[in-house]
């Protein structure tokens, strides 16, 4: 069947590598720069009507004048992605080639999903506006990083920019949850899942230093073994479980569509927190995600040779800090997780949990309808989102942060993303774009 021609744009953005630029010599900018020009080309209303700028070299901004320049919107998406090569993907990453899967047409590229599902929909929207003469109450800004998957340097220049000018988004939209089924327990209906809040995320540096030689005569203990003793460690000890109070508004919202005594419980989740705390742990590595800090060991490094012992060994524990809990507090867990003073704890980068955001009131009220416009069976339902998004730069300009990707995607396509195959079903694409179109109307 022929498919529209939005897709055969969104196919062309998708097969343009834009992947983060890690250092000025490696290429990169020149993909992002070749996708801007696309992007001028095919979005040609969008280019002319709204005022853009360039922030931070490659992060696109555009304002869309409204009747009003208070209480703007903030829609946000992000042009680059994480790197992917042939090896073990069906198809070709950046080919995106239309593919019948389940007797559904579903388009397969990296990006598919994470972001440039959601940068491409939220242009067809606003072109889409555009061409019907529409003129939003309130100024809209779109926010297009390009670093979003390393540092986010374009979004905190932009949240700088605004601060300068005095720019009080009354609410900002980025990537996030999206419409999914199944995950929780006893609960049927699709839910679309609103990040209000995103967990803070840091990497420590676990590091041993001691004295080297050659491998032929070993000290009892080496730095490697110190090290790996303290990996051992931190992973018997996890970090405690909490239901945070974004979590029980799930539940809450939840319970009148959960079946049986699971209903009854999630009614009652505000007076259960420490039985539903270690059911979450025991559900899985989502679940538990939502109810305490995550830690992951993700970088090791030794010995500069095979028959050199190590002077330094160190390791890289990237940890997605719980929602009520702090950078610092973590560090100082896992200080007393390790119980090594040999083994240095620091803190490379990090970035707190973000602000809760209101699961009630005007403008949770406009996303849902936008949502339940185009999808009447989903119920729109607050959640802590596990990963981090450009939003959390912006989250101490605004009091109503949300993060939703408007796809509904299954479990296999969640597990996809940053991995090999990642893909979306072109009717659930095109569906994003209509939840746009709506949420545009409300705004």
């Amino acid at each position: 069947m022929p498919h529209p021609e939005s897709v055969e744009r969104f196919r062309e953005l998708l097969r343009i590598p834009t992947i983060s630029i890690e250092h000025a010599d490696d290429g990169r900018a020149e993909q992002l720069a070749l996708f801007r020009a696309a992007l001028e080309r095919l979005y040609p209303r969008v280019h002319a009507e709204l005022e853009r700028e360039l922030v931070a070299e490659h992060t696109l901004l555009f304002r869309w004048r409204g009747r009003s320049s208070e209480q703007p919107t903030v829609l946000m998406a992000h042009q680059d992605v994480v790197p992917a090569d042939d090896g073990g993907w069906t198809h070709p990453p950046f080919a995106a080639e239309l593919v019948e899967v389940d007797g559904e047409q579903r388009i397969w590229a990296r990006g598919a999903i994470d972001d440039k599902g959601m940068l491409v929909a939220l242009l067809e929207a606003v072109e889409q506006a555009l061409a019907e003469g529409v003129v939003p109450q309130h100024d809209i800004w779109l926010l297009l990083g390009h670093d979003e998957e390393r540092f986010g340097t374009g979004a905190q220049s932009v949240a700088r920019l605004f601060e300068q000018r005095g720019v009080k988004p009354a609410f900002v939209l980025d990537e996030g949850g999206a419409i999914v089924t199944g995950v929780l327990p006893g609960v049927d209906a699709p839910l679309a899942m609103i990040g209000v809040t995103e967990k803070g995320i840091a990497n420590f540096e676990l590091r041993v230093e001691q004295q080297g030689g050659h491998a032929s005569t070993p000290p009892a203990t080496t730095a490697v073994d110190r090290l790996a003793g303290a990996i051992a460690r931190l992973r018997r000890r996890p970090a405690p479980a909490e239901v945070p109070e974004p979590v029980i508004r799930m539940l809450e919202v939840v319970a009148p569509h959960a079946a049986g005594p699971r209903g009854r419980l999630f009614a009652r989740a505000r007076s259960l927190r420490g039985l539903l705390a270690r059911v979450f742990v025991r559900l899985g590595p989502e679940t538990a995600a939502l109810v305490r800090t995550t830690r992951a060991v993700t970088e090791l490094r030794g010995s500069a040779a095979p028959n050199v012992l190590a002077e330094r060994a160190t390791a890289t524990v990237n940890v997605r800090v719980a929602v009520g809990s702090s950078v610092e507090a973590e560090r100082q867990r896992i200080v007393r997780a390790i119980d090594d003073p040999k083994v240095r704890v620091t803190t490379v980068e990090a970035s707190e949990p973000s602000p809760v955001s209101p699961t009630s009131g005007a403008i949770w009220e406009r996303l849902g309808r936008a949502i339940t416009g185009v999808h009447p069976a989903v119920v729109p339902t607050p959640y802590v989102m596990l990963g981090a998004s450009d939003s959390r730069h912006l989250a101490h300009l605004s009091p109503a942060v949300y993060r939703f990707s408007p796809f509904a995607i299954s479990a296999a396509q969640r597990a996809a993303l940053h991995a090999i195959d990642e893909n979306v079903s072109v009717a659930t694409w095109l569906d994003g774009i209509r939840v746009f179109r709506r949420l545009i109307d409300e705004l």
